[in-house]
């Protein structure tokens, strides 16, 4: 099984609260609802398609227990991501919880990228992380991340928590999708190469 990151961030890296202004107000942020202005009909069947690729949904227990709150609240019949969001197999990496609530839900207890890691060998398609920026970072660093989805805003908001600042390794990165909506938001699709190339740049002469 593969394991994939899909993260809306601003122009300036930040991750924190894409849907709305009461999302995630930790740490005092009140930017959030950044992505939702520039929503169309490219995005929605985009990162619908995204969705269809998950056997599961792999959470942090911050983003779970938003999740959970919100979710399950959704009762429009014609939303196209309630009802898989809702129902695909849910795994929460946490040290704090003892269950889910939101079902099908498993805990994932101890450290975690030794967890995930097992979720590689397993058969199937995509283990997905939504959402979860430390998580996901955590992952990153080991190695574990296969592909990384990005829909980046064409907005600069100056605060909040940033997506990448994983402190390991440099990674590389190969960008094998692009995509630019008719609202200006981009659809990055990148598949991890290992460590990141360097090399010095040698001036032409004449």
């Amino acid at each position: 099984m593969k394991i994939t990151m899909t993260q809306f961030v601003t122009l300036d890296g930040v991750s924190q609260g894409p849907g709305s202004r009461t999302e995630d107000t930790s740490e005092g942020f009140g930017g959030g609802g950044w992505l939702v202005p520039y929503l169309d009909e490219l995005f929605v069947r985009r990162t619908s398609e995204w969705l269809d690729l998950a056997d599961g949904l792999l959470l942090g227990r911050r983003t779970y227990e938003a999740f959970a709150r919100d979710w399950p609240q959704i009762t429009d019949p014609g939303d196209p991501f309630t009802e898989r969001m809702n129902s695909l197999p849910k795994y929460v990496v946490s040290n704090t919880l003892t269950t889910g609530d939101w079902r099908p839900t498993t805990v994932l207890r101890g450290d975690a990228t030794r967890t995930v890691h097992e979720f590689t060998e397993r058969p199937g398609r995509e283990l997905q992380v939504h959402g979860s920026a430390r998580l996901g970072n955590a992952l990153l660093a080991a190695g574990l991340i296969d592909t990384l989805r990005l829909v980046v805003a064409p907005v600069v908001i100056g605060s909040g928590r940033r997506l990448l600042t994983h402190p390991n390794s440099a990674t590389g990165l190969r960008l094998v999708r692009h995509e630019a909506t008719a609202q200006g938001l981009l659809l990055l699709e990148y598949r991890t190469t290992g460590a990141a190339r360097t090399a010095d740049y040698q001036v032409v002469s004449a």
